[in-house]
């Protein structure tokens, strides 16, 4: 099945954008990204007309908890923490999405068309997140990474909800205890575990440090949930000890200290922006955080913490931080390309060129203008959104009906 986006405004990310371009996505994937002239369009294929439009890759929310923390319903859709265990390494936020949740809907309608859901930051070590896409009828169907990454939390939360209950951690001190315990744990384990396989004897597996000795062998990157300045250089004090692929999230007050982020190469996931001082922690927020990370050198995501601010509104934040000093080129990047590929999913996701997943959405105009709409939004080359400007009414597809089922 051919797809071709035509006489747009296209904006690959990486590239130059082509004004009159084609975008042709072929059964699902990306196979040509040019000029109308320079790409041919085959025989049969549905074409849209792009005339006047901008044309992006699907935005990627780098961190989130949508279809785990599910709007509307209250704690009958809150799994979003298992705060009964300081290390949560084993929790899967996989098994607790629910596709259904009316979050993915409003994802699409702007722009958004993959998302790395993430466990809370009730525990030290909240456990794995995962990469899925924000339309399809399971999350099988979805899935683009599992794992993609293990959460962490240093700050204000875990100290929080464990001092409540009178347990370990309840303070800093305790909070980085708890990571640092499980490491030194995880590095033995590994040890007896080698050393079993050598001998060839039996060895008990633990579910837990499974998991933490991917972390420490690299394959698994740590998101680190801080806010301050102080616990921004604890993360980095962590990951130094251990050695494993540190990614900073939220980075509230990295405007501090972007000189020593960029320096280290730690790449950074900023947000939610569009909120109110909720807490000590993030007194120190400003919008101009992005910018200043952007121009120091540091590789930044831009996120909503859905549901915290609602996903729709994650090109709306880039917008505010365009306002406030940051590149416009920058901002896109941090929508699309950087998010892929701090997240290890730029194979995939987060810029048009041949080869990547058919996930492509037609603007009314520039995406950072407040005035512009997703129109209509592909995912693997499936339109499953549309707006009509005229009605003002938008159509999403409905995921449970497939080829040779019968239309919702």
């Amino acid at each position: 099945m051919d797809i071709a986006i035509t006489s747009g405004y296209v904006v690959p990310v990486d590239g130059d954008p082509i004004d009159g371009g084609t975008v042709l996505v072929t059964d699902g994937r990306i196979t040509a990204v040019g000029t109308d002239a320079d790409v041919t369009v085959p025989e049969g294929a549905t074409v849209v007309d792009a005339s006047g439009k901008w044309v992006l890759p699907g935005f990627v929310e780098a961190h989130g908890h949508i279809g785990i923390d599910e709007e509307g319903i209250g704690w009958a859709g809150d799994d979003t923490n298992e705060m009964t265990d300081p290390n949560g390494a084993r929790m899967r936020a996989l098994d607790a999405i629910n596709p259904a949740d009316r979050g993915f809907a409003d994802a699409l309608s702007g722009g958004v068309t993959s998302s790395v859901v993430k466990p809370g930051s009730g525990n030290p070590v909240g456990g794995q997140t995962v990469a899925i896409k924000c339309w399809g009828r399971s999350m099988e169907d979805r899935l683009v990474k599992h794992p993609a990454s293990v959460k962490s939390a240093l700050g204000e939360n875990p100290k929080r909800v464990y001092g409540n209950k009178d347990k370990l951690p309840s303070t800093r001190q305790g909070v980085a205890a708890v990571i640092r315990d499980a490491f030194t744990k995880a590095q033995d384990y590994k040890a007896k575990r080698d050393h079993a396989s050598a001998e060839g004897t039996p060895f008990d597996r633990d579910n837990t440090l499974e998991v933490l000795v991917r972390v420490l062998d690299g394959e698994l990157p740590w998101c680190q949930h801080t806010h301050r300045a102080d616990d921004i250089h604890t993360a980095m004090r962590l990951a130094d000890e251990f050695g494993y692929r540190l990614i900073i999230n939220h980075c509230t007050e990295g405007h501090l200290l972007a000189d020593e982020i960029a320096e280290r190469g730690v790449p950074v996931i900023t947000g939610p922006l569009m909120t109110s001082r909720s807490k000590v922690e993030v007194n120190n927020k400003t919008l101009a955080n992005p910018g200043i990370l952007d121009r120091a050198g540091v590789k930044v995501a831009l996120t909503t913490d859905h549901p915290v601010v609602p996903i729709e509104f994650l090109v709306h934040q880039a917008t505010l931080c365009v306002k406030e000093g940051m590149d416009p080129v920058a901002a896109i990047r941090a929508l699309t390309v950087n998010p892929a590929e701090i997240m290890g999913i730029s194979d995939r996701v987060g810029s048009l060129k041949p080869g990547l997943d058919g996930d492509v959405v037609v603007w009314s105009g520039d995406p950072l203008d407040v005035m512009s709409r997703a129109l209509r939004v592909f995912v693997e080359g499936r339109e499953v959104y549309t707006y009509d400007e005229e009605s003002r009414e938008r159509t999403v597809l409905d995921a449970y009906y497939r080829e040779g089922r019968p239309e919702a």
